[in-house]
């Protein structure tokens, strides 16, 4: 199921590259058929391809992240040591693909630029900056862990500091990657 989620991830956040590609040359789905409507289609199946892909995280590993209580029930550590805020660090990054799709001229080069950046992105298991998220209400976030691993983890909450986090149930997407789907 993990590489599954993971290729539904990958072609999610590299999605936008193929449609802002399909608008600038104008590609219609079919003949009779408004460029509009071909359009709006193919703004929407990304969204839909995100909203799937949050459905089916819960069927991915769960982890969770608590704090130790000592004998007397009161919190003797908590099980993050810092927190970064990540929306706006991948979003330079991310207008990249705008860029390149923009400066394609033809669907042959599209197809291999493609390829090549949906291999990587995979390969690398990257962290699955996707900006749709943020559609849904998902912020980013660094992490390192008391333990001093570094992750990141996708979440509806809105947290501020590392006492804060406190999640029952985080699913598991690859070992330096989490995401949260509940909220606070």
């Amino acid at each position: 199921m993990n590489i599954i989620f993971r290729l539904l991830l990958t072609l999610n956040s590299t999605s936008l590259l193929l449609i802002i590609f399909l608008i600038k040359e104008k590609y219609v789905l079919c003949q009779g058929v408004s460029e509009y409507f071909s359009y709006a289609l193919y703004a929407v199946l990304p969204i839909l391809m995100t909203f799937f892909s949050i459905v089916l995280c819960s069927k991915l590993g769960k982890d969770s992240f608590k704090c130790e209580l000592d004998e007397n029930g009161v919190n003797k550590s908590y099980p993050i040591k810092e927190i970064e805020y990540a929306n706006n660090i991948f979003l330079p990054s991310y207008l990249g693909y705008f860029f390149v799709a923009l400066s394609v001229n033809n669907l042959e080069t599209l197809i291999c630029v493609y390829i090549i950046l949906f291999v990587f992105t995979f390969l690398s298991q990257a962290l699955y900056f996707n900006p749709l998220f943020l559609l849904f209400g998902f912020n980013f976030y660094n992490v390192k862990t008391k333990h001093g691993a570094s992750i990141f983890l996708i979440t509806r909450c809105d947290y501020k500091t590392p006492e804060e986090v406190e999640i029952d149930v985080a699913y598991r997407i690859n070992s330096y990657t989490y995401i949260e789907r509940g909220s606070k």
